[in-house]
């Protein structure tokens, strides 16, 4: 049976993922910081899916953490055919109001991470003739007002790069840009403020999200924005000068 490992699975867009593969008959592996959370999520999908739930845990912000997960993606004797690289958080500050600590754990954990984690997976992939990695961006791609939205436009054109590189070897590549998304990424102090500046249209729900970005994955298809509106809002925002989509403050995902 087919093992897909789901980073930032402890909440979320990332708990989510864990809960539609699993659903759909999948042995997952989970990565998070919490290993107390972890193991709640991992038992309640083995209780109610019977599917296998490992749990991994690691800080993806530092080196130790990267490689072990790195390792266990390495691990041909349990390969892991899906790789979904979800973890992220947000500042709720600006560039210059930021320390440098906290700039330092946005890059590892939205670029490091993801670029070490899809090196580690993709030789077994190629290997084994098939297989898929997922990333997870925001359509704050679509933007120029922070080090969050140049992480996440990042990103998208590595994956873009990758799917590229990856053809006719039976693995792919797929981004996700989804807008914002009711999950607990907004209960911080930092970004709470949100959930008031924004009208519930402007929010989606994770189940469509995740569903649509799987949905993606098996068709092979390289970039998906799992809205209508927010598909039409990144097509606008690509063809509006990037001096126009500056700004202080920056649209975050989950």
């Amino acid at each position: 049976m087919a093992i897909a490992m789901v980073t930032g699975a402890s909440a979320g867009l990332g708990e989510e993922f864990a809960w539609q593969l699993a659903t759909a008959g999948h042995d997952v592996v989970l990565v998070a910081r919490s290993r107390d959370r972890l193991s709640e999520v991992a038992h309640l999908l083995r209780s109610a899916t019977g599917r296998e739930a490992e749990v991994l845990p690691a800080d993806l912000t530092t080196e130790d953490g990267r490689e072990a997960v790195a390792a266990r993606l390495a691990d041909a004797a349990a390969p892991v055919s899906l790789l979904i690289n979800n973890a992220g958080h947000g500042a709720g500050v600006g560039f210059t109001e930021s320390t440098w600590e906290q700039e330092r754990a946005l890059l590892d954990i939205h670029v490091t991470a993801p670029l070490r984690l899809t090196h580690a997976a993709l030789p077994g992939m190629i290997e084994r003739g098939h297989g898929a990695v997922l990333n997870v961006a925001s359509i704050a791609a679509r933007l120029s007002n922070s080090t969050y939205a140049a992480h996440k436009r990042w990103v998208v054109e590595f994956t873009q790069a990758l799917a590229g590189q990856l053809g006719g070897t039976g693995v792919t590549a797929t981004v996700v840009l989804p807008g914002l998304v009711r999950t607990r990424f907004h209960d911080s102090d930092a970004l709470s403020h949100m959930r008031h500046e924004f009208p519930d249209a402007a929010w989606l729900d994770p189940e469509g999200v995740v569903a649509s970005a799987l949905a993606a994955v098996r068709r092979g298809q390289t970039v998906v924005t799992p809205s209508a509106r927010y598909a039409a809002a990144g097509t606008l925002l690509r063809a509006v000068p990037d001096r126009l989509t500056r700004g202080r403050r920056s649209m975050r995902r989950d």
